[in-house]
C-alpha cells in the first residue's frame, strides 16, 4: 500500500510542529507542510481543523483523522504507523516508561522552555525576575533528564535504544541552548553531561540534522 502523504500545519521555528516532522522523518512517512505564521492560527480556516488555534495539526489522508496537540500526535503515530517498533514499544513497563517521559516534555520542558523564550526575547517589559525563574527551570528539568539518564545507564530515557521519548526532547533542547547561550549561561550546561552526551548522540542522527538544519534556517531568516 502506497501511503498519502500526511498535511502538517506547522511555523518556520516553532520546536512543536518541528518535533511531529521529526517523527514522520523517522518513521519514514510521506508529509508536507502548510508553514502558517502565528497571526493566522486564530483565523476560521484554521481553526475549523483546530479549535485551540495552536500549532501543529496533521490530517492524515490515510485513516481520515485530522488531530493536534503535538504529544497526541505522536503517540497516533507511533501507534499507527511504527510496526517494527523502530522507536516505540509495545510492552510493558517499557510503553508506559515512554508515555511518561513524552507526558513530562509536554508540560514540563515545552512550556517552561517557551516561557524563558518568551521573557527573554519577546516581552514588551524586561522581567528580570520572570526571565531568571524560567532559565532556572531550564536548568531544572535538563538535571531531571540527566539523573534519569544516568539512572538507565544506556545513553536513552527508556530501554537500551533511542524512542520517540528521547526524540520529544531534541527541538526544543536546541531552542534551550541558544537561548542559554545568548543570555551568557550555556556554560551551565557543562554540569549535565549524561544530557549533553545524550542530545549530541540525537544529534548524529539524518532526521534530527534534517529538522535541527530546517529548523534554524527558518528562525535565522526571521532573526532568532
Amino acid at each position: 500500500m502506497v501511503l498519502q502523504p500526511i498535511e502538517v500545519w506547522g511555523h518556520w521555528g516553532a520546536p512543536n510542529p518541528w518535533k511531529v516532522c521529526l517523527i514522520l522523518e523517522e518513521l519514514k512517512l510521506p508529509y508536507i507542510i502548510h508553514q502558517l505564521e502565528f497571526s493566522q492560527v486564530k483565523e476560521e480556516h484554521y481553526v475549523k481543523l483546530n479549535p485551540n488555534g495552536r500549532l501543529p495539526t496533521i490530517k492524515d489522508p490515510n485513516t481520515g483523522i485530522t488531530l493536534w496537540e503535538s504529544g497526541a500526535i505522536i503517540l497516533y503515530l507511533v501507534e499507527q504507523y511504527d510496526d517494527d517498533s523502530k522507536i516505540s514499544f509495545e510492552t510493558a513497563p517499557e510503553k508506559h516508561l515512554a508515555q511518561q517521559w513524552l507526558a513530562f516534555q509536554i508540560s514540563g520542558q515545552g512550556p517552561y522552555f517557551g516561557q524563558a523564550t518568551w521573557f527573554a526575547r519577546f516581552h514588551a517589559e524586561k522581567l528580570q525576575s520572570a526571565i531568571d525563574r524560567y532559565v532556572d527551570e531550564i536548568l531544572r528539568v535538563t538535571g531531571v533528564l540527566d539523573r534519569a539518564l544516568e539512572t538507565n545507564g544506556t545513553g536513552w530515557l527508556v530501554g537500551n535504544s533511542l524512542t520517540y521519548a528521547d526524540l520529544s526532547f531534541i527541538t526544543w533542547a536546541s531552542v534551550g541552548k541558544g537561548l542559554l547561550k545568548e543570555l551568557s549561561r550555556d556554560s551551565e550546561l557543562d554540569k549535565y553531561p549524561n544530557y549533553t552526551s545524550w542530545i549530541k548522540a540525537m544529534e548524529k542522527r539524518g532526521a534530527v540534522k534534517k529538522i535541527q538544519d530546517s529548523m534554524a534556517k527558518g528562525r535565522a531568516a526571521n532573526g532568532l
